[in-house]
C-alpha cells in the first residue's frame, strides 16, 4: 500500500476516534507508529515529542507534522498533518450545524460531563509514558497528577492547570533544594 495513504489514513483513523486534544492522541500515535509499523524507533519518537511539545501549535499537528517529515519528507508532513485536522474539522463544522438544536439538552449535558473523566484519563496516559521514558521519580510525578485531577474536579480551562502545574512545580523545586 502506497505509505501517503496509508499515513494519511493512519491520522484520520486517529483524530476520528480520539477524545480529548493532542495528548490523547500521543498513546495510539506511539502505539500505532512505534510498536506496530515499527517507522520510528522509540528514542525518535520521544525526541519528536519533547520537539512538538516545545514548538508552538497544537500538539497533534506539530507531532503529526514531524512524523510526517521523517517519514517522507516535505509531502510526508502535508499528508499526515491533513489525515489530524481533517477529522476534527469535519466533526465541529457537523456539530457547529446542528448544536443549536440540542445545546439545552439535558441528555447533551449529561453525555459531555461523562466524557470529561475518561478525556483526563487519556490524557494522563501519556504523561506517565512520558515520565517513565524520562526516568522522573515517583516523587516528581504528583505535578500532572494533580493537574489533571483539577481538570477533572473543577472543570479548570487548561491555561489554569498549566499556571498551577509550573506554580506547584516551583515550589516543589524550592523545597527538595532546601
Amino acid at each position: 500500500m502506497n505509505i501517503y495513504l496509508e499515513a494519511f489514513g493512519l491520522f484520520s483513523k486517529i483524530g476520528v476516534f480520539t477524545i480529548g486534544g493532542g495528548y490523547a492522541m500521543v498513546p495510539l500515535i506511539e502505539e500505532e507508529i512505534v510498536d506496530k509499523r515499527k517507522w520510528i524507533a522509540k528514542d525518535d519518537f520521544i525526541d519528536l515529542l519533547a520537539i512538538s511539545q516545545s514548538t508552538p501549535g497544537i500538539l497533534a499537528v506539530n507531532i503529526s507534522i514531524f512524523i510526517g517529515y521523517k517519514l517522507r519528507g516535505f509531502r510526508g508532513s502535508l499528508v499526515t498533518t491533513l489525515g489530524t485536522i481533517l477529522p476534527s474539522f469535519f466533526i465541529i463544522l457537523a456539530i457547529a450545524m446542528f448544536f443549536h438544536n440540542f445545546k439545552d439538552n439535558v441528555i447533551v449535558e449529561r453525555i459531555f460531563k461523562g466524557i470529561r473523566p475518561a478525556v483526563v484519563a487519556l490524557i494522563a496516559a501519556p504523561t506517565f509514558s512520558m515520565a517513565k521514558s524520562a526516568k522522573i521519580s515517583r516523587y516528581n510525578i504528583w505535578i500532572p497528577v494533580v493537574s489533571a485531577l483539577i481538570i477533572w474536579l473543577f472543570g479548570f480551562s487548561p491555561i489554569w492547570v498549566i499556571i498551577i502545574a509550573g506554580v506547584g512545580g516551583y515550589f516543589y523545586g524550592r523545597l527538595r533544594r532546601s
